[in-house]
C-alpha cells in the first residue's frame, strides 16, 4: 500500500473521520489483490476512502491498485490475469460474455449510480439547455464506452441526434481531452473530475451541466472478477466488498471536507481545497450508492442504454453476469 496503517490511520484522525475498527491483519497474513481502475478519480472516492482508512487490511487483503485507462484495457488484464479485480462500466463485462467468453466476467458490486462526468464549456452558463449544442463541436469519449454512450443517451432525451444535429470528436484518448480543449477548437468538452474543476480554476471552460444530473440514475461503476477467480475465491469476494461497503458508508456519513482529508494521499497534487470542492459536488447529485447491490432494473437500463448507441450485440441475462449475494452480506 502507498501509505502504512499508522499513517493512515494517524491522518485519519486529524480529519476526524476515523470510526471504529477491528484490527488489521499482519502484512503477511493478508491475501493479494491486484485491482484494476478505469481511472483515478475523485470521482471514485468511497473506494479510496476504504483504501486510505484501512478497510481493506481489515479484510485481510493487501490491495495493489493499477489506473487501467479505459474499461476496454482494465478488462484486457481481468481476463488475462493481469488483474484478480477490475472496475469499469459494466458494458465491457456485456461485451465480453456476447462475444462468446467462457470465462467471462461477473459484476457482484455496483459503487456509483449517476454518470461522473460533466460538460465544459468556453464561457459561464447558468441558463443552459441542452439545444445549445446543436451545431456545436464536442470533445466527446471512446465509441462504445459508458461516458460517450451516456452523453448520447442524454441528447437522445432532449431531442438531439449525436450523429446528425452536432459534430462529437472522439479521436483524441481518454483522460487528454482536458489538454486539448485548451488549443482546439471545441465549443464544449466532456470531463471528469478532477479535470472539469481544473479548466475551471484555470478560466478554460466551465460547467455548464452535469450528465450525471441529466442521464438520471445510471449503474456506472462496477467491480467484476472473472467467472472462475470468484468460484475459488468467495470469502475474498466477500470480504473485498465488505470493505468497499464501509467506504460507501463512510463517504455516505461524513462531510465533503472530512472526505477530502481522508482521500487526499491519493491526489496529492490537487489542492484539499480543489477535493472538498469536487466532493461536494458529487454528493450533491447523489453520486454514490448507500450499498452496492447491483439490482435488475439498473442491469436492464444499461442495456437500453447499450442498444440505443448501437452497441449491444445481444441482450444478455442479468443472472449469469450480476451476483448480489456479497453485497447484500456486506449491507448487513
Amino acid at each position: 500500500m502507498k501509505k502504512t496503517a499508522v499513517l493512515v490511520l494517524t491522518a485519519a484522525a486529524l480529519a476526524g473521520s476515523l470510526t471504529a475498527c477491528r484490527s488489521a491483519a499482519p502484512r503477511n497474513e493478508r491475501t493479494p489483490v491486484t485491482l484494476s481502475e478505469v481511472a483515478h478519480s475523485i470521482f471514485y472516492a468511497p473506494q479510496y476512502a476504504a483504501i486510505e482508512l484501512g478497510y481493506f487490511e481489515e479484510e485481510g487483503i493487501d490491495l495493489t491498485l493499477v489506473n487501467g485507462g479505459g474499461a476496454d484495457k482494465v478488462m484486457t488484464a481481468l481476463v488475462s490475469g493481469e488483474a484478480d479485480i477490475g472496475f469499469m462500466g459494466s458494458e465491457a463485462s456485456i461485451y465480453t460474455y456476447a462475444n462468446g467468453a467462457e470465462d467471462y466476467a461477473v459484476n457482484f458490486a455496483q459503487l456509483t449510480q449517476r454518470a461522473g462526468n460533466f460538460l465544459v464549456g468556453r464561457e459561464p452558463d447558468d441558463a443552459f439547455t441542452w439545444d445549445k449544442i446543436r451545431g456545436k463541436k464536442v470533445l466527446g469519449g471512446r465509441a462504445g464506452g459508458m461516458p460517450e454512450m451516456v452523453f448520447e443517451y442524454i441528447l437522445k432525451k432532449n431531442g438531439i441526434d449525436p450523429r446528425t444535429d452536432l459534430s462529437i470528436d472522439q479521436s483524441i484518448n481518454f483522460g487528454l481531452t482536458a489538454a486539448a480543449f485548451t488549443g482546439s477548437d471545441a465549443d464544449y468538452t466532456v470531463e471528469f473530475e478532477p479535470f472539469a474543476t481544473g479548466l475551471e480554476l484555470e478560466g478554460d471552460g466551465y460547467v455548464v451541466a452535469s450528465l450525471g444530473t441529466d442521464s438520471g440514475y445510471v449503474p456506472y461503476t462496477a467491480y467484476s472478477a472473472r467467472k472462475s477467480f470468484m468460484e475459488k475465491n468467495p470469502e475474498l469476494i466477500q470480504s473485498f466488498t465488505n470493505a468497499i461497503q464501509k467506504g460507501l458508508d463512510y463517504v455516505n456519513s461524513h462531510s465533503a471536507e472530512e472526505i477530502a482529508e481522508t482521500i487526499k494521499p491519493q491526489f496529492e497534487e490537487t489542492p484539499v481545497e480543489n477535493i472538498t470542492i469536487i466532493v461536494e459536488r458529487y454528493k450533491e447529485q447523489d453520486t454514490w450508492k448507500e450499498d452496492t447491490v447491483f439490482e435488475k432494473s439498473s442491469f436492464d437500463l444499461l442495456q437500453n442504454i447499450l442498444e440505443e448507441a448501437g452497441e449491444l450485440p445481444a441482450r444478455v441475462p442479468y443472472e449469469e453476469l450480476v451476483t448480489v449475494q456479497y453485497s447484500e452480506k456486506a449491507k448487513q
